[in-house]
């Protein structure tokens, strides 16, 4: 199975949705596509919705920590949504959430970041 990446900008938040398999295969093509949205669309904040994700990996993970190194030069945030239990698992484990905010769903994490 491949990644479905479905992009949005609200304000300055960029809403990266995806949908498959994030892996070795995928993860470059995440990697371009939201640092190209970062750099030339002056993005703040990422809100990572990863309800459709049905597989990470550790290729995964680091795209999603390289992004984050992105956004805090802006002294910006990134917020992850809508995750499942093995997704939630990972990040749990390789310590993602002691520096990423978890919100239930989209709604939610734009409401935090003062966008809804």
């Amino acid at each position: 199975m491949s990644l479905i990446i479905d992009m949005e900008i609200k304000h300055d938040v960029l809403c990266i949705r995806l949908n498959g398999e994030l892996d070795h295969h995928t993860a470059e093509e995440l990697r371009e596509q939201a640092s190209s949205a970062i750099e030339k669309k002056n993005i703040r904040h990422i809100i990572l919705n990863l309800e459709q994700l049905s597989f990470m990996d550790s290729s995964g993970l680091g795209v999603i920590l390289g992004r984050y190194k992105q956004i805090k030069q802006v002294h910006g945030e990134v917020v992850v949504c809508a995750i499942s239990p093995a997704i939630h698992r990972l990040f749990d484990m390789s310590g993602l959430f002691k520096i990423m905010r978890l919100e239930p769903t989209e709604e939610f994490a734009l409401e935090r970041l003062g966008v809804a």
